[in-house]
């Protein structure tokens, strides 16, 4: 039985490697009972690139932004920009009300995002002072390193 469950592993592994290269995520968790696999691949990032106005997944968060894109919002002054990989979470929990929408008025250190990077929930705060104007990213979404998260006045 043993050997079965090993065997059962190795094939698991497979598969979750192979999800990891058409999904093209960097890592992958399952968790069953007491049974807990990850899988992770390394990746070398060579320099950053520039390439921020090439997403099409921004286009769905334009309801919840200003006029202008990512790209636009990036060279704002205002722009609050991601400090990590992980995902962004507009409110403290599911169907609790966002920390911030378009319009509010925002203090030093108010927090404005959660992202969450490896099971670990950091706070956003506000660099500074001023009133939101654009809310770049939707509840749940993957955000890069340096990617425009909101922009304030």
């Amino acid at each position: 039985m043993a050997e079965n469950k090993n065997q059962f592993d190795h094939e698991l592994i497979r598969q979750l490697a192979m999800l990891l290269d058409e999904t093209n995520l960097s890592e992958i968790e399952l968790e069953r009972d007491d049974f807990r696999i990850r899988v992770a691949r390394q990746i070398t990032i060579e320099a950053p690139v520039a390439a921020a106005p090439v997403r099409p997944a921004q286009a769905t968060a334009a309801p919840a932004a200003a006029p202008g894109s990512a790209a636009e919002a990036a060279g704002n002054p205002g722009a609050v920009s991601s400090p990590m990989v992980g995902t962004a979470y507009r409110s403290p929990e599911p169907g609790a009300r966002a920390f911030v929408e378009v319009g509010d008025n925002v203090a030093l250190g108010q927090t404005i995002m959660i992202i969450e990077a490896m099971k670990t929930m950091n706070q956003i705060p506000a660099p500074r002072a001023g009133k939101i104007t654009a809310v770049l990213v939707e509840d749940g979404q993957p955000v890069e390193y340096g990617e425009p998260l909101v922009v304030i006045e």
